[in-house]
């Protein structure tokens, strides 16, 4: 919840540097658990954030913001894809590793 008291979706387990974020997109979590967009130009270099969700899901259509949130994008595909594929079929027993 932000300080407006409105609800943001925030991308789960994600805490970038917030200096690698632009200053519109870095959300930074409050000791009461609220959340509040950090425009503060240059963040200390420690200091961590969070993003958007809509930023990272793969759903969206968004221009390529910043380098590592493409390669987050990419990587949120490949896991959907990982669990959406269905298993390789088994082998043989003929091809088992101890047969013959």
């Amino acid at each position: 919840m932000t300080l407006e008291q409105d609800w943001v979706l925030l991308e789960p387990d994600m805490h970038p540097l917030a200096h690698t974020v632009p200053a519109e997109h870095r959300w930074i979590e409050l000791s009461d658990g609220r959340v509040t967009v950090y425009g503060v130009c240059p963040p200390d270099q420690f200091q961590r954030c969070r993003i958007e969700h809509r930023l990272a899901c793969l759903q969206q259509a968004l221009p390529d913001l910043w380098q590592w949130l493409t390669s987050l994008r990419g990587e949120n595909a490949r896991q959907v894809e990982r669990r959406t594929d269905p298993e390789p079929p088994p082998l043989p027993p003929e091809e088992w590793p101890d047969a013959g």
